[in-house]
């Protein structure tokens, strides 16, 4: 890697990484290949082995080497309902989710960190406070106060041993809201926009202060469940001033949600359409190898899609792969699997002994990896989308660089440019978050355009004229 300086600007050349420029312009994004591993240190606490070809195995090391690059955990408040089941012991607390982060890191993987708010599940039904809230949930400024604290403690917390997470998710399929009373979300659907769009916002507050005092970049997502209704959403958070996070999470679920792959894949381009600064993922997504149970515990999912049946950990591992390609083909970055390590064992969960996912997991009733199962999705050789421009760069006669909130571009002399110019700024990641075309206005070979603020990164800035590309660089924008 080579790096050159002018000013405040860096520019950094790499080779065969992200991008490629000689005399001609590719891009291709990155892609998050995701598992949601929170229930292993309770299944390795309640006697599952997790075994390839018999030999035992780290489940995180498995599948970091399947092709994981994140993991995502969830975070409960205060869930003293495990005091009375197995041993006693707590898990998904801060404690719990601290070591995760730990076995997490420590395979090179990033970690998505979900927090429920709530002290037990959190989903489209139920979106009860945590019991520590209940008394000031009348009182929105103390509530403000109290999740605001939660948060930044929480973080601070794991921040403390470098623990931070890449990503935050605020609340769980928050289709009903969040931090309801038991009252308020036992009488139905009712959504109370003003306090929703405001505790939404602490919560953001909070993370935002984090990065600021740990120096540590996080990337925010909400969360909804069902395709069919996460555009209505997206439009309210965006109507009552909710908008600064930089991913949309959506849980798709074939057997609740009936929604074909196609018109999955519309809804993610009408999203990125609408939301263009906005990466969108699957976050909770399964598909069952099996009608079969390991255990008493029913089995929560068990319907297969048209086309990839009878359930079989082949046809788990396609669908899987076809779900991927749809979303990679519309421009989301990432897929992440809904507990693909919940195995059966012998202790008690809230509704019964044993797993309810058993049959939609990558490991048969034994605990040994179904090695053309599933887990295969992620190692996948994927089409990822290529824009090509078969035109010559003149990076040469160009010069780029950042000063405040504006891009200033140098030209040499005698390189004439005619007609309306278009810039384009993209992550390394593929997303663009920056596009502006308008007539030349150049003044003593400068050109100045305003840009809203950015965080600290490389960015890929490209300058168009028609259809040809003038310039294609990577910058590290200070």
């Amino acid at each position: 890697m080579k790096t050159l300086y002018s000013g405040r600007l860096c520019i950094v050349v790499f080779i065969y990484t992200y991008f490629t420029f000689s005399s001609t312009l590719s891009f291709s994004q990155s892609f998050y290949f995701g598992a949601d591993l929170s229930y292993v240190n309770e299944m390795e606490d309640c006697g599952a082995v997790y075994k390839v070809n018999g030999n035992a195995t780290d489940p995180y090391a498995l599948f970091k080497n399947n092709g994981a690059n994140l993991i995502r955990l969830r975070l409960w408040h205060t869930p003293s309902w495990y005091d009375a089941l197995n041993q006693g012991q707590r898990y998904s607390d801060l404690q719990d989710v601290r070591l995760s982060i730990i076995r997490a890191k420590s395979e090179g993987m990033q970690v998505l960190l979900d927090f429920h708010l709530s002290d037990t599940w959190a989903d489209p039904t139920h979106q009860v406070a945590p019991v520590a809230w209940a008394s000031v949930l009348g009182n929105l400024e103390i509530l403000q106060d109290s999740l605001y604290n939660y948060i930044y403690s929480a973080l601070a917390n794991l921040a403390a041993d470098d623990l931070l997470p890449e990503i935050v998710q605020i609340g769980n399929e928050t289709n009903k809201g969040i931090l309801l009373s038991q009252e308020t979300n036992d009488a139905g659907w009712t959504l109370d926009w003003q306090r929703n769009s405001t505790l939404f916002n602490t919560a953001i507050t909070a993370i935002r202060d984090i990065e600021v005092a740990f120096n540590h970049e996080i990337k925010i997502a909400l969360h909804i469940a069902n395709p069919n209704d996460v555009g209505w959403y997206m439009q309210q958070f965006h109507d009552h001033g909710v908008t600064d996070f930089e991913i949309i999470g959506i849980s798709y679920y074939w057997q609740y949600h009936s929604v074909l792959f196609s018109s999955l894949g519309n809804t993610i381009t009408s999203l990125k359409n609408s939301y263009p600064d906005k990466a969108v993922m699957i976050f909770e997504t399964a598909y069952p190898w099996t009608t079969g149970n390991a255990d008493a515990a029913n089995n929560i999912l068990y319907t297969s899609y048209p086309g990839y049946s009878p359930l079989s950990p082949e046809h788990q591992k396609q669908w899987m792969i076809d779900l991927t390609q749809t979303v990679i083909d519309h421009g989301g970055t990432g897929v992440i699997y809904w507990e693909p390590a919940w195995v059966s064992t012998g202790c008690s969960t809230l509704y019964g002994v044993g797993s309810h996912w058993d049959n939609a997991t990558f490991f048969d009733f034994d605990d040994e990896l179904q090695i053309d199962g599933g887990i295969g999705w992620m190692s996948h050789s994927y089409n990822f989308p290529t824009s090509v421009k078969e035109q010559p760069l003149y990076t040469n006669q160009m010069e780029i660089y950042k000063s405040g909130d504006e891009i200033i571009i140098r030209k040499q002399d005698g390189f004439n440019l005619n007609g309306r110019m278009e810039i384009n700024v993209y992550t390394v990641d593929g997303k663009k978050i920056f596009s502006q075309t308008e007539s030349h206005n150049w003044e003593n070979n400068i050109y100045t355009v305003f840009i809203p603020s950015i965080s600290t990164g490389i960015y890929l800035v490209t300058i168009l004229t028609g259809e040809e590309v003038i310039s294609g660089r990577l910058y590290y924008l200070n």
